[in-house]
């Protein structure tokens, strides 16, 4: 029996316990900038939706509640400018990683097929491919990439790791090459309610997609958006005959998200103020942090949004994460998004004000 595991990459994470481990040690405690992982309260008004829903001894369906399919498709219709989606163009997924390392398994995909992704990426894009068989391929400009056994495109603003920003054209572009040469697109998006210095568009907005779902198919998540990490919950929008395929997949795999999380769910997608709070927190720690690290020496580059700085001191990527490790703070190396971000860190701003106020701290002695 083969190891499936051999095909994947070493687990990037790993590699950066024991610069964990000195930042652990710093007398007042680490800073753990690293992972990009919700620390504030899940609002209210969705533990009592989760609470609520708590007496669920039945199965839930993969396709979730017919209020659930309400509540993703008016959300994508009011945030996201979407128009005229059906309850066969929305599917809820158990969180966005799941969906990310298994779609080109579920599609399909295989042994002389190709998946594209940008070449500073979300490593669990490549781990996908791997894990499929498919072949992993990087892109700097989509549009550039020989459509011959392409299958896959992988498309991804806000960035994960930059918080780059792809315009309007460069999305209508994408989306209209890869529909010329047959090839899906499957949007990121999970970061688009980050946008700090631009605005995000969806590629299911009309003057992206004009106004048809063929051919794409967009990734949101209620981690960042609403604290929502623990209850792994997102979902994927778009072409209709994509989905139904994927709905009958998952079906067969019991890929389902628990019915405590889907009323929570809908309930999270009907609030707005809990999303306008968090982002006022999000917005202090960011102004906070960038503040501090340009004053230490460093260069921010990108990050218009997401929940993450780009920075550089133009040295390897390593060389920063020792140096800032033994002032207690902990950050992201860039090499674990790709060759191109061996000199840059990623700098995640989801640590609690207190964190923050001690870093801001350290980075001026």
């Amino acid at each position: 029996m083969s190891a499936v595991s051999s095909r994947l990459p070493v687990f990037p994470w790993d590699r950066l316990e024991p610069y964990k481990a000195t930042a652990a040690a710093h007398p007042d405690g680490i800073v753990d900038l690293s992972v990009g992982t919700p620390v504030d309260p899940v609002p209210a008004v969705i533990r009592q939706a989760l609470a609520a829903a708590a007496d669920s001894p039945g199965y839930p369906t993969v396709w979730g509640t017919a209020a659930l399919r309400d509540a993703l498709t008016g959300w994508a219709e009011r945030r996201l400018g979407a128009r005229g989606l059906e309850h066969t163009n929305v599917l809820p997924v158990v969180g966005s990683k799941e969906l990310v390392a298994w779609l080109p398994t579920q599609l399909g995909l295989g042994a002389g097929d190709k998946v594209a992704y940008p070449r500073l990426a979300y490593p669990t894009y490549e781990v996908g491919a791997r894990l499929a068989g498919a072949e992993p391929v990087v892109y700097d400009e989509p549009t550039e990439l020989d459509p011959a056994g392409l299958k896959l495109l992988w498309l991804n603003s806000p960035s994960n790791p930059t918080g780059r920003v792809l315009s309007p054209e460069e999305l209508r572009r994408a989306v209209a090459w890869a529909r010329e040469h047959g090839v899906l697109v499957v949007s990121d998006e999970c970061y688009l309610e980050l946008g700090w210095e631009a605005e995000p568009v969806s590629v299911l907005h009309p003057d992206i997609c004009g106004g048809s779902y063929e051919g794409i198919v967009a990734v949101h998540s209620l981690s960042k958006r609403s604290n929502l990490a623990g209850y792994r919950s997102a979902f994927i929008a778009g072409d209709a005959a994509v989905l139904g395929e994927l709905l009958k997949i998952r079906k067969h795999g019991g890929m389902m998200i628990p019915a405590p999380v889907q009323a929570a769910t809908v309930a999270a997608l009907a609030d707005t103020a809990h999303v306008t709070e968090q982002r006022a927190r999000y917005a202090a720690r960011r102004s906070a942090l960038r503040t501090a690290f340009e004053g230490a020496g460093f260069r921010i580059e990108h990050s218009e949004a997401s929940l993450y700085l780009w920075a550089t001191r133009d040295e390897p990527c390593w060389d920063t994460v020792g140096e800032l490790s033994k002032r207690g703070i902990l950050v992201a190396p860039g090499d674990f998004y790709g060759a191109a971000g061996e000199r840059f860190v990623r700098i995640a701003f989801t640590a609690t004000d207190e964190r923050v106020e001690a870093a801001v701290r350290r980075l001026a002695e």
